[in-house]
Parts: C-alpha cells; structure tokens; sequence
C-alpha cells in the first residue's frame, strides 16, 4: 500500500485593502446555466404572504399553509428543533438509551432529525447510536488548541472515531455517543467552537479566502466578514431561531481572491468584491445550488451592498427565502425554486422590501474579480504578503485524519507557525505563517510524507464524500476507492498538469461531482454478467474559478471495477495524458 493509502483508516474493498492589479479589470460573473428569468414574474398578492408566523421566539408554519408540506416540516411542528439547545433538551435526551428512545416517535425523531440542528447527525444505518458532528467555522480557519480538542473528542472512540475535512472548509468528526454530547458541547464553547444550525434546514458554514490575510494578490480579506456572518446565524454560538426554520439548507461564501477558491457560482448567497462611487462592497450572486434532481448555477441579482451592510443583505435574503420558500417536495425547496417562480427581479424586490431601508442599489460594473486569472495552486510553499513567512498548503488524502494525526497538525502549527490551520473546500490544510528560517525543518517532519506538500500530480485535487462506511445515503465507498483508483490510474498513465477528480456516493454530491473535470456518482448497477455491483454515473468538464460551469454526464452506470480503464482513456483522450509504457519507449 502507498503512502498516502497507509494515512487513511477505511473498510477493505474487494479586511485588506484591494490590490492596484484587482482596480484595473472588471468582471461581471454569468452562469450558463441560469433559468431564473430576467424579469418580474406576474404573482398574486396572496403568494408573497410570508408562510410563517412568530410565536414564543420561534418561527412556525401558519397553519393555512400546512397542507402538502414534507415529512420534516411535520417533524419540525411537532416540536421545535432548537429547544434541544435553548432550553438543554439535550441534557435530558442523553440521559436516556437509545432502546428507549426508539421507543416513542417524538424521542425518535429527535435523534434522527431534530439533532441535525446541533450538528448531530445519527449514522443509524451504518453505525447505530454513533454520531457524526458537524463544526461551524468560518473561513476555514482553526487554532491548534481546538484541533487538540477535537483530537481528544474521537481518541476515546477508537476505530469508531476521525474527523474529515469537508468540501466547506469544515471539520466533521466521527464516531460520537449520546450521552457524552452534553459535555463535547460545553468542551467545544470553551474552546470558541460550536457545532449549532450546521444540519438540516439551516446556514452552513461560512466559506472564504483560505489565503485571507496572508495573499499578496488578495483582493480583500474575506475573514471579518465571514466571522460576522458566523455570529449573525447563531447570534454568537447562542442560537438564532429567526433563521433556523428554512425551507432547505443554505450556502453563503464571501470571495476575496480572484482564483474564486470560495466557489461562488454554487452558493445560495456569494459575496463578489466590487467598488461602487469609491466604496468597497460586494456585488451578489443567489440561488446556485445542488441536489438529486437539479443543479443550478448562481445568478446576479443585480444589486450591490456597501461592506458595512453584508449582514443587513443576508438576513434580507434569508428572511425572503424563510417566509417564500416552497415547503412540499423536498427537491424543489432550494433557493432557486423561488427565484425561478418569482423570477430574478420580483425575488430581488422581496430582498430590497427587507433591508433596513426598504432599498437595494443596482450591481456596480466596477467588479474586482479579473476575469483571466490562472487559478493558483494551494499546495506546497508559498510565500505570503507578510515579509520572510510562508504558507505550506499540505495535502489530506480524501480530507481523513486520525486524532493522532490532528495532535500532530497541532503540534506543527504550534512549532513553525503562529498555531493556526486552514482548511480548504479541496479537502486540504494550510500551515500559515511560517517563518522562512524554519521551512527547511518543518518539511523534514515526518508527518509531511504522508500528508505531503507535493502529492502525485493526480492527488493534488482529489476529493470525496464520506461514501457508505459511515453516510447512510451513499449509495457507494467513496474514500478508499477514489484513492485505489486514483493510484491505479497513476501507475498506467503520466499527466503533466492537475486534473480534479470528486466522488461523492449519491445524487446528494456532497463530493460535488458537477465541479469536477473528472466526476464519480455512486450507483448501483449491473456487470457483464448481470450481476448488481457498485457503479458510477461518470462526469466531464466542470470547472472552476474565472470561466466556471458545470460538467454533464459523460457515461452512465459504470461498474467500479471498470473505472480504471475507462479514466485511463478519458485522460488520454482528453488531457493530454501518455500511456507510461508508450512514455517508457520515448525515452528507450
């Protein structure tokens, strides 16, 4: 087994100011596959009736719109999610075993639903009465006394427990039991974590620039933007129900680069740096999104908002979304979904009718984004804007750690840089503010040959979902066979430049396949022996940053076992790949 095999435990298989170079170009950010319509759409009165209704602190559905709704909807009637925090439910329910709490639907639905508010998610498929945890932070950015803590947190839970980045510059960890949440939740307070409104129908995390603060081609420094949003959906780690009772989850990142590390064109709410009459602020994109049965792209919604009013527009824009929002068919609950009735133009005057002023200026045409931009390698050394420090971006074969592995993150951060880590959404992590002096001792560390700064050029954008070892919903393994395929690959075929390649084990894509230039879908399917086995529906040409779209199918319902070649030949034939034995006669 390889080296960056032997780090992961799996299953067997069989505010900155803008760069000078950021003022000269304008950009304005479309995306091909916008369906919401330009204009405004023709709707009853009675249609733009907020759905919801406030009563004892939290927002409810008004019983008139009650019929056709969801299962979670019912399930968030009968009792309201976020009294398992406000009001220590918690501590009572993790009192109680998990043969009694199956017992009775509402204890039931707690942990397999309700729980999702705290960022507890129930693996009861897989791994019953385990957890999987979600952290809330923001930008990517971490100290090393929480990954310490975290570390402490899985160590207990032996194999049972890891902690995965995430494709939201996130921590995950694994392997969690009822009864120790009450006191994991105070350990991750004391520490400045939180794991609140991170599941279900609420705001995730917060995405930025992982180079904030340290690029010296950064347009602004995303991280005190995406702290005030942070603060503003928990309402500082406390909870804030006027938002936690969405129709679907919802994504929102702020740009500060113009390699667009933050994915703008697949969140709810993106953030795009932009001068205006010489203010800075931010022209915005809404709606973009994935789901089983669409994805959509984000679209302008012609309008820009000064830096001072970043939060005012985002409650504007949830608040629109919470009150709207189509509460039936689960897969038509996104953002977008309104958008599209509404159309661009009436959604945007349900925003504007909910900032403080009752007003929304027009987008500016002074975008900060330059829009030919090479997009920039996070991996190995880079120097940062602060003279004599450096940045090492390290790669995480598939985002997996171990809490042996977090300890030792922590102690390399501690030594060589100021005790902090940075997450990426490629599932990788950044040492920031390293003194030159110590580059040459901190890449000796034996911990960097396996979690190297300089993978294999095809593991340098390699990432997967969780897959069926502990998500319930994945169709598929994911992890350990991205990386057996992607060395399997590797040994077949020699590639002069990155190609991304995303796994993800169901429609969900949480591995956000439609970004990647190489895509892998979890299905079941048939092999040539009509036998069912673990297949792919397989994905090309995504992209990502300046000219961003999404990729289409290239091949439906591939065996697994029938991957290699096939990406073997995709390479080829499509990247510019040789075949190492034709490469190997070359040189002869």
């Amino acid at each position: 087994m390889s080296s960056s095999l032997s780090a992961v435990r799996f299953p067997s298989l069989p505010l900155s100011s803008f760069t000078s170079s950021a003022r000269s170009r304008t950009r304005v950010f479309s995306a091909t596959s916008a369906v919401a319509p330009a204009t405004a759409v023709e709707v009853d009165a009675e249609r733009l009736e907020p759905r919801v209704e406030e009563q004892d602190g939290f927002f409810v559905l008004k019983q008139k719109f009650r019929q056709g709704i969801n299962p979670q909807e019912k399930v968030k009637i009968e009792k309201e999610p976020m009294k398992l925090f406000v009001e220590n439910g918690i501590e009572e329910l993790a009192k109680i075993s998990m043969e009694e709490i199956d017992k009775v639907k509402t204890t039931k639905d707690d942990i397999d639903v309700r729980l999702k508010w705290l960022g507890l998610f129930h693996r009861r498929k897989h791994h019953y009465g385990r957890f999987m945890m979600r952290l809330k932070l923001p930008n990517g950015v971490t100290t090393s006394e929480q990954t310490r803590y975290l570390a402490s947190v899985i160590r207990k839970y032996g194999k049972d427990g890891c902690g995965d980045v995430t494709t939201r510059q996130n921590w995950q960890i694994r392997g969690v039991v009822l009864p120790d949440v009450p006191e994991i939740l105070k350990g991750l307070a004391e520490v400045g974590l939180t794991s609140l409104q991170s599941g279900m129908d609420n705001v995730r995390n917060p995405v930025g620039n992982p180079l904030a603060g340290i690029d010296p081609q950064e347009i602004v420094d995303t991280r005190p933007y995406t702290n005030l949003l942070s603060h503003y959906i928990t309402s500082n780690s406390q909870g804030n129900p006027t938002i936690t009772n969405l129709p679907r989850k919802w994504n929102v990142c702020v740009v500060g680069s113009h390699d667009l590390y933050e994915h703008p064109h697949i969140n709810d709410l993106a953030y795009m740096p932009a001068i205006k009459d010489g203010r800075f602020g931010f022209n915005l994109l809404v709606g973009g999104f994935f789901s089983p049965k669409r994805c959509a792209e984000a679209v302008p919604l012609d309008a820009w908002v000064a830096a001072d009013d970043v939060i005012p527009l985002c409650k504007a824009v949830l608040e629109a979304f919470r009150d709207l929002g189509f509460r039936g068919n689960r897969q038509k609950t996104r953002m977008m979904w309104l958008i599209d009735e509404l159309g661009i133009e009436g959604f945007r005057s349900e925003v504007e009718k909910r900032m403080p002023q009752q007003e929304l200026e027009r987008a500016s045409s002074k975008d900060l984004v330059q829009k030919q931009w090479e997009r920039r390698d996070l991996l190995g050394v880079h120097p940062q804007k602060q003279e004599g420090f450096s940045f090492v971006g390290i790669h995480i074969p598939v985002g997996r750690v171990q809490a042996d592995d977090m300890d030792e993150l922590a102690r390399l951060a501690d030594t060589y840089g100021s005790g902090e880590l940075r997450l990426t959404v490629e599932q990788n992590i950044i040492i920031p503010n390293i003194d030159n002096s110590k580059l040459e001792a901190l890449l000796k560390e034996p911990l960097l040959e396996r979690f190297s700064p300089e993978p294999p050029i095809l593991m340098k954008g390699l990432v997967a979902c969780t897959g069926n070892q502990f998500c319930g919903q994945a169709i598929i393994e994911t992890k350990a066979r991205a990386l057996k395929v992607t060395e399997e690959v590797e040994r077949l075929v020699s590639v002069t430049k990155p190609v991304r390649m995303h796994w993800t084990g169901c429609p969900n894509t949480c591995g956000q396949v439609q970004v990647a230039d190489i895509g892998f879908m979890g299905c079941m399917t048939r092999d040539e022996n009509g036998k069912t086995c673990e297949g792919a529906d397989v994905y090309l040409g995504g992209r990502i940053g300046s000219d961003s779209h999404l990729g289409n199918i290239y091949k439906k319902s591939v065996p697994c076992k029938d991957l290699v070649p096939l990406v073997v030949d995709i390479l080829v034939n499509k990247f510019g790949a040789v075949l190492r034995e034709r490469e190997e006669e070359a040189e002869d």
